[in-house]
């Protein structure tokens, strides 16, 4: 059985990163110089639908688009600034931080994105090396999903821009430390 290897990376910084604000669909990229890390020459990158994860991938190749990878929709608060939130619904915010159930925004919850990315994972059977560029809650789903942690645990996971989660399947996923 030939192993598939799995290269999640986080999009780059945004502005609304930058500002402290939930994200939203048009986020734009802040304009840096930075470089994507060397990928292997036979790697397949596939990517989130959203701008900012399309303009990430691009720096690796030629990248498809694989809808499921997309953000946590953060319904009616996509886009706010936390201040913002921490003020005017300050009870919601923080049952939405201890509740992965929680749509207090009413959009997706992070329990459904865990569900999501758990049914992408199990359809995920293709060998070979990829990348996956994506957003910090999706890697966090698929984190908690492989270490089969409790949800609540995605509160204590910082995943910054750029950085990268590894992981290879051989019958069962396994995280990749080097």
């Amino acid at each position: 059985m030939k192993a598939t290897h799995l290269t999640l990376v986080c999009h780059a910084l945004t502005q609304s990163q930058k500002a402290g604000c939930l994200p939203a669909p048009g986020d734009l990229l802040v304009q840096s110089a930075w470089q994507a890390f060397e990928t292997p020459p036979d790697t397949h990158v596939i990517t989130a639908p959203e701008q900012r994860a399309r303009e990430t991938a691009s720096r690796f190749g030629n990248a498809r688009v694989a809808p499921l990878l997309a953000d946590c929709d953060l319904g009616d608060w996509q886009g706010m600034p936390l201040k913002q939130l921490q003020a005017e619904q300050p009870q919601a915010l923080a049952d939405w931080l201890q509740d992965p159930a929680s749509t207090v925004h009413g959009g997706e919850s992070f329990a459904a994105l865990c569900q999501r990315m758990a049914a992408w994972l199990v359809t995920f059977d293709r060998p070979g090396a990829w990348l996956a560029v994506t957003h910090p809650w999706v890697i966090r789903a698929v984190l908690v999903q492989v270490l089969g942690c409790p949800l609540s645990a995605a509160q204590r996971i910082d995943i910054l821009p750029l950085s990268r989660l590894q992981l290879a399947f051989t019958g069962q996923w396994r995280l990749r430390v080097s």
